[in-house]
């Protein structure tokens, strides 16, 4: 392998002009001839069988030369794009140029890295808050807890309400036919959720349950719902309700603290619990915040034309991952976009500000562990496999053998670098709230905001008069 030419395209796109030739296009040619001998008949050979000679010399050699490139272009620009310390964002653009027996020429054009030309990235200031807790945020994580421990238990025979959960069988058919997906039996139904399409649940109410007096109710599926068959069409549903039923939570003591928990026996040691577990969060989302502000300053002050396709394909891994979250509740991309009647091009423009967000963020850190000459120890790598398999479950050297060591240490990198700009960073405290009975009085606080400046201006210019005179005593 050897490397003729590379040339500066636009950009930040660099075309090599790369040789293949010798023992290496040989071996090339000897792994296409075991691919694609089994399909080639030669005159009085099995399939398979015939040797190379007689196979190149029934067909021709240019017969290996697909495979024998897919074979050995790959390693030889690896080669190339590593010893010029070129780093690609996308795949390269191949283009074959010469070829005979002894070996080819092709040319590579792939995107790089664009240069990052970095403003300020220490001594900067952001605001920070502090993980104040209130009482009524534990409240809601108690009420969230009945919410879970609740029981459905049937209510007296009366006429349905809102908020009641009914249970029904229902027939629905549209022109006396009936359509897949509007046959249910014993379904549970909270009456003013939204759950089913406009009018189902307001026709409920009103109705005492009663299995032998089915009654129909009437609705119009909405413009553009997604089962095209049914949008805007008129159904009739024959609804048989069964009974009405209610959440019944469980009253919040000792004995239900016991109950639920097995480290916890009182109201007021669960409640100090869910303190504890709420400022540790609103901390590390203080701590999220105040990062990603600084982050944002270092990448709005540095210098950097990116190119879009680094963007398209940080696009795709966002993509990705959401597939892979679909996936977790049996769905596929293709299901969530005719439900939300999206086009992919539409999907993927609601990745685009995050996406370059991340890869200038990304950008940035690389350039600070370059100009801060990080390098990852092997104490380092290692105390890292060790939290991952903490994480995971797994035993330190699986995680070793299963990880990217360069890839993981650039990340642990990236991470030291965030912490050269945060811990060089000021902490600066939000601006106080206005009190809630000054924010309604408008005027009067107005009035008090305007005072409060008056009274503040003539300290100034006596400060400033005073030192005037002071000067003029000295001249």
């Amino acid at each position: 392998m050897s490397l003729i030419e590379k040339k500066q395209l636009e950009g930040c796109r660099m075309e090599f002009k790369i040789k293949v030739d010798g023992e290496e296009f040989a071996k090339g040619l000897d792994k296409s001839y075991q691919v694609n001998a089994p399909r080639l008949n030669v005159p009085g050979f099995r399939k398979g069988k015939a040797p190379k000679n007689l196979v190149i010399k029934t067909y021709g050699i240019g017969v290996l030369f697909d495979e024998a490139i897919k074979e050995t272009y790959p390693a030889a620009y690896e080669e190339v794009i590593s010893a010029e310390g070129f780093e690609p964002v996308d795949y390269p653009e191949v283009e074959i140029e010469d070829i005979d027996e002894s070996g080819y020429t092709f040319k590579a054009t792939v995107t790089g890295k664009p240069p990052v030309k970095l403003g300020k990235y220490k001594g900067l200031t952001a605001v920070k808050e502090s993980p104040a807790v209130e009482e009524s945020e534990i409240d809601n994580e108690i009420e969230n807890l009945r919410d879970r421990n609740s029981r459905m238990v049937d209510i007296e025979v009366r006429p349905v309400e809102d908020g009641d959960i009914v249970i029904i069988d229902y027939c629905g058919k549209v022109g006396g036919e009936a359509f897949q997906g509007g046959t249910a039996e014993k379904q549970q139904l909270e009456i003013g959720s939204g759950q089913f399409i406009p009018g189902f649940e307001e026709q409920i109410k009103g109705h005492t349950p009663n299995p032998e007096e089915p009654f129909d109710i009437t609705v119009t599926f909405p413009e553009g719902y997604p089962a095209e068959e049914l949008s805007g069409k008129e159904a009739v549903f024959t609804i048989t309700l069964h009974a009405i039923k209610k959440n019944e939570k469980p009253i919040v003591d000792d004995e239900f603290i016991k109950d639920i928990s097995d480290e916890f026996e009182t109201v007021e040691a669960f409640r100090a619990e869910i303190r504890k577990g709420l400022e540790q969060q609103k901390l590390s989302a203080a701590t999220r915040s105040f990062e990603d502000a600084l982050l944002g300053q270092v990448t709005e002050a540095m210098e950097v034309e990116i190119p879009a396709v680094m963007v398209e394909r940080q696009i795709d891994n966002q993509v990705e991952s959401f597939k892979n979250q679909l996936s977790k509740n049996g769905l596929t991309l293709e299901m969530y976009l005719q439900l939300a009647q999206m086009k992919m091009e539409d999907f993927r423009k609601n990745f685009a500000a995050s996406a370059e967000k991340n890869v200038k963020t990304t950008l940035a850190l690389e350039e600070i562990v370059k100009l801060e000459n990080i390098a990852i120890s092997d104490e380092e790598f290692d105390a890292e496999l060790v939290k991952l398999a903490e994480q995971y479950g797994m035993e330190k050297d699986k995680i070793r053998e299963m990880v990217d060591k360069a890839a993981l240490c650039a990340d642990i990198a990236m991470n030291k670098a965030v912490d050269v700009v945060t811990s060089s960073a000021k902490e600066k405290k939000p601006a106080a709230k206005r009190a809630k009975g000054k924010a309604e009085d408008g005027e009067e606080s107005s009035e008090e905001d305007a005072s409060a400046e008056e009274s503040e201006k003539p300290k100034k210019a006596k400060k400033a008069q005073s030192k005037t005179e002071e000067e003029k005593s000295q001249d």
